[in-house]
């Protein structure tokens, strides 16, 4: 079966990627005197960073993925939401410039009180893995294919807690810096372990637990078992490979410093 794809040209979807962008471009350039050191030139690294980011993200939920994810293919869906996780909110962090970061938290000590305390590596972990699993307990997941706005907020609710929860892996802030070598190797182990009952609850169901995909028509050569256990695989190697990486560089910054 053939279907016809499209990309989402949403009026809002398209303010919310081109002012993101945008207002990025005013913040880091023409006012970029405002919040940063006299002197500083304009991050290159950072502001790639950042708008690769959001093209990630536009990407995930604004390209023919967005529709097979809908209504055809778990694994569309899963690959769709690991993209705004382990790619777009990991280059929108590395995205910020230090420099013009902390003369911000600086200026604003509420904000960065009430920051410091979510980006906690306990309170972040939680907060996105709770949130993560809960979206997918059926009736939840199946509620958010059927009502577009409910999900928008499915994706947003994902995206934004994940981005706390790569911040104590990821930061380049010095006044809400990441976390150390070791506590870096603990959360990031900690990360691929919260995901296991999800992960156990798709790869061996006996039957594909989401009603949408198993009467969905075959758009593949996928069953619709077979899609659920693809978008497993999905889930746990976007995961085991961000969570590896950073233990990786965590384990060899460590070594690099004490030796």
């Amino acid at each position: 079966m053939t279907i016809p794809l499209h990309w989402h040209t949403e009026p809002l979807l398209l303010l919310v990627v081109v002012g993101a962008s945008w207002l990025y471009a005013l913040a880091v350039g023409p006012g970029r005197s405002r919040w940063a050191p006299a002197g500083m030139a304009y991050p290159v690294g950072s502001a790639v960073c950042f708008h690769a980011g959001v093209a990630v993200a536009y990407l995930a939920v604004g390209s023919p993925l967005d529709q097979l994810g809908e209504a055809f293919l778990l694994s569309a869906h899963m690959l769709q939401h690991m993209l705004l996780i382990y790619i777009a909110a990991p280059l929108i962090v590395l995205g910020l410039p230090p420099e013009m970061t902390d003369t911000f938290l600086r200026a604003h000590p509420r904000v960065t009180a009430v920051l410091r305390r979510l980006v906690h590596p306990v309170t972040a972990g939680v907060v996105f893995s709770g949130i993560f699993i809960l979206w997918h307990f059926p009736e939840l997941y199946e509620a958010a294919l059927r009502s577009r706005p409910l999900h928008i907020i499915e994706h947003w609710s994902m995206f934004l807690p994940a981005i706390l929860m790569v911040w104590p892996l990821l930061s380049r802030s010095t006044v809400l810096p990441r976390i150390g070598f070791g506590a870096a190797i603990l959360y990031a182990f900690a990360l691929m372990v919260a995901d296991l009952p999800l992960w156990l609850a798709l790869i061996f169901g006996n039957h594909p637990i989401y009603e949408t995909y198993r009467l969905a028509p075959r758009v593949s050569g996928l069953s619709a078992a077979d899609d659920m256990i693809l978008g497993a695989s999905i889930m746990k190697g976007f995961n085991e490979v961000f969570s590896l990486l950073n233990m990786g560089f965590a384990f060899f910054a460590w070594y690099k410093r004490d030796r």
